[in-house]
């Protein structure tokens, strides 16, 4: 097994590599077929792991050795245990449909020469990145893989070169990243300097022995050690994971074609900051204050994130931003301790985002790349598959029983409830009211775009529910306003990703039993016994059917059917109330419009600051202090003295006899005073 574990991620970087180097001599039907092959590869690979590890098979090894510093080895290693095969999985899946989606999708792509082969080898290097990250057993690998994806999500968001806006959000991405990464950084630094090992195993092993110790990161103010080492690595997550106030990268990297925009947000980047915490799960058991800290920035990141989604217009900005609000879920579940359930939730995720994300992308192709919802209207009839696979990934999103997001939405919600660590109340709020947003925005989204009349030529946005705001054209920037004929249903290579995808968005979650509340994960995931949320829920659990029968009667449901109720309400009955609630609520529009100003202040603040700091430092220390005084100045001050000396070089013998006069009497005098 351990050459299939090598041939996993390698078989990708393969791929990447031909497609990438060789590109123009394969065509661009060679680059898509050898990456897509590849991809298969690492995916049927994948599955065999998968089940390889569920009869009890782990590994825990040692590839090679990087680097030998002394006695410290670093060394290159897997870890497959049930945590890293399901995620394994899920990663190829995904990457697998994204790959066979883009063909379709960047058919007519003509951004640059070898520009399609070009994107295709980014596709397949970053899920190589994202497996060496799941597959790691150590941290250094793990940082590996966590700033390779974040190098290759520069390139894929900035694919469209040419256009500011592109180039704007993915330095934006890479930057954001970086202050994550660098918490991120400084929480490994530390493991290595306080456990003398980079391996997981060893970290965890002696994780409790290093419970108890405190530091003084501010003097007399004594931290818990693993408090502190907890907060740093999740930094890191803020920023992969894009949680509140790191989170303003990712609405803006949908400047990217929709196949990556899918790849980033559903199963890959996002998901890292997640999947590292839940790796991280017998440090963070250990210390109730990073737990609150985590459960707290999640509750936050989860509802107001997604009042956000209720205003946007841009079709992919609505679903960029149910994916921060999904991603606050995660969080939650981790800062309650119901690591299984975060897990669970990123795995329903998965299907049902990359099918929301890839629906929009059919619908931006039958829109001749228009992506303002104000611009749709009545694509149902015209589009009728790209609308079912749509609706299914709306449900699942909705938590909307039996779809697969409504079992790990519920767990979510009851392991807030149930949690004793500070914050709790608050996030179990939050997730609670994030229901029925969630549904809000979702249907807003589906009847917006698939329902009503038919706006395809309407250029005058003022009959729809507001001002001109969003809608940028994808790939090239192109406002269509509907030109080119009458949106239709994509090709097959379309849809039938979309298919394939809409499928585990509805059952994945009838799995809730086996990985959610089971004992799936063994060893790989540690919940300290007096953390007993996950296991008073399993003991509750008493098979699916009996969950979604359940369901139909807790508030969650109910609030789910109010967020579709007013969603029709508004966007089909009384289309035209959105408009006037807009109009009354105008700060509170504004405030969400503005993004609660989170962009405001990074520009004013860290942008305009670094500027006004680099003029300061420009002008009153380059100028002022380097040039004018020391330069400058010393050049000047050697010229007075060389203008006063000059006074004394007259050139008349009588001037050098009188001062030599001058001289000799100075020196008698000093000579009889001392006498």
């Amino acid at each position: 097994m351990k050459t299939l574990y090598l041939i996993v991620p390698l078989a990708p970087l393969a791929g990447s590599l031909i497609a990438g180097l060789f590109g123009r001599t394969i065509g661009r039907a060679g680059a898509h077929w050898v990456t897509i092959v590849s991809v298969l590869v690492a995916f049927l690979g994948s599955v065999v792991v998968l089940l390889d590890v569920s009869k009890g098979n782990t590994f825990d090894g040692n590839v090679y050795t990087w680097l030998t510093v002394g006695d410290v080895s670093l060394h290159i290693g897997f870890l497959i245990d049930p945590l890293s095969a399901l995620m394994m999985v899920v990663v190829t899946f995904v990457s697998l449909l994204v790959h066979i989606y883009t063909i379709g999708y960047m058919a007519d792509d003509n951004t640059s020469p070898g520009g399609y082969q070009r994107f295709f080898s980014y596709i397949s290097l970053f899920t190589f990145s994202m497996l060496m990250l799941v597959m790691s057993n150590n941290f250094l690998q793990l940082f590996f893989g966590w700033e390779a994806v974040g190098l290759v999500s520069y390139l894929l968001i900035g694919y469209y070169f040419s256009r500011p806006t592109a180039i704007y959000a993915n330095l934006k991405a890479f930057l954001v990243n970086r202050v994550g990464d660098l918490g991120f950084l400084l929480g490994i630094a530390i493991v290595f300097g306080v456990f003398d090992s980079l391996h997981y195993a060893t970290v965890f092993q002696d994780a409790q022995d290093v419970a108890s110790v405190t530091v003084e990161v501010i003097p007399n103010v004594p931290w818990s050690l693993l408090t502190l080492i907890c907060v740093l690595l999740f930094v890191g997550a803020m920023g992969k994971s894009a949680q509140v106030p790191l989170h303003v990268w990712l609405p803006d990297s949908m400047e990217g074609p929709t196949p990556i925009s899918a790849l980033i947000h559903a199963a890959t980047m996002v998901t890292a900051g997640i999947f590292m915490v839940a790796r991280m799960s017998p440090l963070f058991e250990f210390s109730d204050t990073a737990r609150a800290f985590v459960i707290i920035i999640g509750a936050i990141t989860a509802l107001f994130m997604a009042f956000i989604a209720v205003v946007v217009y841009d079709i992919k900005r609505v679903v960029a931003y149910s994916t921060l609000s999904q991603l606050g879920y995660m969080t939650v579940a981790l800062g309650a301790s119901a690591y299984p359930i975060a897990i669970f939730h990123l795995f329903t995720h998965a299907f049902f985002k990359a099918a929301l994300f890839l629906a929009a992308g059919s619908v931006i192709i039958a829109m001749h790349h228009e992506q303002d919802m104000r611009k749709m209207g009545g694509l149902w009839k015209v589009m009728p598959i790209t609308y079912a696979t749509m609706l299914a990934g709306g449900l699942a999103n909705a938590a909307f029983p039996p779809f697969a997001g409504f079992f790990s939405k519920d767990l979510i919600i009851e392991a807030a409830h149930l949690a004793t660590v500070p914050g709790g109340n608050f996030a179990y709020f939050c997730v609670l009211a994030c229901a029925f947003v969630t549904a809000l925005y979702t249907f807003r989204l589906i009847f917006y775009a698939f329902h009503g009349k038919p706006r395809w030529d309407a250029h005058d946005s003022s009959q729809s529910d507001g001002h001109a705001h969003g809608g940028h054209g994808d790939d090239h920037g192109q406002d269509h306003h509907g030109h080119g004929g009458p949106p239709r249903e994509s090709p097959a290579v379309v849809t039938i990703p979309l298919i394939l995808l809409a499928i585990p968005s509805i059952c994945a979650g009838w799995l809730v039993g086996d990985i959610a509340l089971g004992d799936y994960f063994g060893s790989s995931i540690f919940v300290a016994p007096e953390h007993n949320g996950m296991a008073e829920m399993a003991s509750e659990f008493h098979g699916v059917v009996a969950m979604v029968t359940h369901g139909f009667f807790t508030l969650p449901f109910w609030l789910v059917v109010g967020g579709i109720a007013t969603a029709f309400y508004l966007y089909i009955v009384n289309p035209a109330l959105p408009g006037r609630l807009r109009d009354r609520f105008a700060l509170v529009t504004r405030i969400l419009e503005n993004k609660y100003g989170f962009d405001d202040f990074n520009q004013r603040v860290f942008a305009d600051g670094a500027v006004g700091t680099g003029n300061g430092l420009w002008k009153g220390g380059d100028l002022s202090v380097i040039d004018g005084l020391l330069v400058n100045g010393s050049a000047r001050l050697v010229g007075w003295f060389a203008k006063l000396s000059r006074h004394l070089q007259t050139g008349y013998i009588y001037t050098y006899a009188f001062t030599m006069i001058i001289g000799v009497v100075l020196l008698l005098s000093l000579w009889f005073n001392r006498s």
